[in-house]
């Protein structure tokens, strides 16, 4: 069976909202409603959740700044946010990160996003090539583990960024923050298996689930690795008290999407390998395993994580630890009714889940140290 080769506590992860809107309940607009936030960051914490991500998009708010502000909202929860290299220089993300994960008391981690859409990159200005945009991203790596270790003025002259005398007067708590990677590509899979503390997936079916940790751990093994990373899986969970009602609960929720899209041209076909494979597994059948559902990806071209899980609180647990077993131990549930999903899952899928754990081994069920860096990485240059 594939798997992490030392057991790993598992984790759960939600997605934090700005605004009462939602993909079932849209609204105009993309202001920060911050009583709004205030009460989800509330719910979050109240549910019992792990971590929650902080997401962004170029036509959104900044995922540092929402950060921030969760860190002074909450007292618990993880915060984890989404960072793409070509928004901020190495040194100062390396102080943003420190900084919030100081406000935070060590809540930090970062999950950085090289970037899978051409067009929504040049709207910030980064036109690099897909490729290129993978590179950028190994070494901007580098540069923010290097600058959370070195005590004293350091250089780099690299491919993508170059600085002198450089120092980070912040540290992190516990001297890095954990890094998060995300890809479905060969390059993905290469520079995320050899330098990634975690390493994001979308839901899939088991078997290409399997595939996918397959190849990230060989690439952990060929770079030298003691360890591979911990596999992060995210998944869209429709729940109800019966499976009928799960299931006319999951079909309302693909009506109201469809209509969403109703008129509009037909989009292009994504570009990154994660909405692909996503597509290719809603065009192999409806229902993967036990309860993964693809209608509701393909109703949105697979635009980010955007399968679902559904059924009775007892089946998607069973769904959810079959991925588990897969070697998965961050589990990423986020709904399509936010604040209200939120707390359906705080009382129906997170305790059974952790109870199931519990029995199974309970250290498994125990909050982790802040992650340590990978045990080898890759060769990255990191200057002089």
């Amino acid at each position: 069976m594939t798997g992490p080769t030392r057991p790993a506590p598992v984790e759960f992860v939600s997605q934090v909202h700005v605004r009462d809107a939602s993909d079932l309940y849209p609204r105009p607009g993309n202001d920060i409603e911050p009583d709004f936030l205030r009460r989800y960051a509330d719910a979050l914490e109240e549910a019992g959740f792990d971590h929650t991500l902080v997401p962004y998009g170029s036509a959104g708010f900044s995922a540092l700044g929402v950060a921030d502000a969760l860190s002074q909202l909450t007292e618990r929860i993880g915060l984890i946010v989404a960072l793409r290299p070509n928004l901020l220089h190495p040194t100062a993300a390396a102080q943003a990160l420190a900084t919030l994960d100081q406000l935070s008391r060590g809540r930090a981690r970062v999950h950085l996003i090289s970037g899978g859409n051409t067009a929504e990159q040049a709207r910030q200005g980064d036109f690099l090539t897909k490729d290129e945009r993978y590179e950028r991203t190994a070494e901007f790596i580098g540069i923010l583990r290097r600058a959370w270790t070195e005590a004293e003025p350091w250089s780099h002259e690299g491919r993508f960024y170059r600085f002198e005398d450089f120092v980070a007067g912040l540290k992190p708590v516990h001297g890095t923050v954990p890094i998060s990677f995300g890809g479905s590509s060969v390059q993905a899979h290469r520079i995320g298996g050899a330098l990634a503390d975690i390493y994001g997936l979308w839901g899939e079916p088991l078997a290409q689930t399997t595939e996918q940790i397959d190849t990230i751990t060989a690439a952990a093994t060929a770079a030298g690795r003691a360890a591979p990373p911990r596999i992060w899986v995210t998944f869209r969970p429709i729940i109800a008290p019966t499976e009928e009602q799960a299931w006319e609960k999951a079909h309302t929720i693909l009506g109201a999407l469809r209509a969403q899209r109703a008129g509009d041209p037909a989009p292009p076909p994504p570009e990154n390998a994660g909405s692909q494979r996503l597509l290719a597994a809603a065009a192999a059948g409806e229902l993967h395993d036990r309860a993964l559902w693809t209608p509701v990806a393909a109703a949105t071209n697979a635009a980010g994580a955007s399968t679902a899980l559904v059924g009775t609180p007892e089946t998607v647990v069973a769904a959810i630890l079959d991925y588990v077993d897969l070697g998965a131990s961050i589990v990423s549930i986020r709904g399509y009714d936010n604040l209200n999903d939120v707390v359906d899952y705080g009382r129906y899928l997170l305790p059974p889940l952790r109870e199931e754990l519990a029995r199974r081994a309970p250290q498994a069920v125990t909050s982790p140290p802040a992650a340590a860096v990978p045990d080898a990485a890759v060769p990255v240059p990191v200057g002089t």
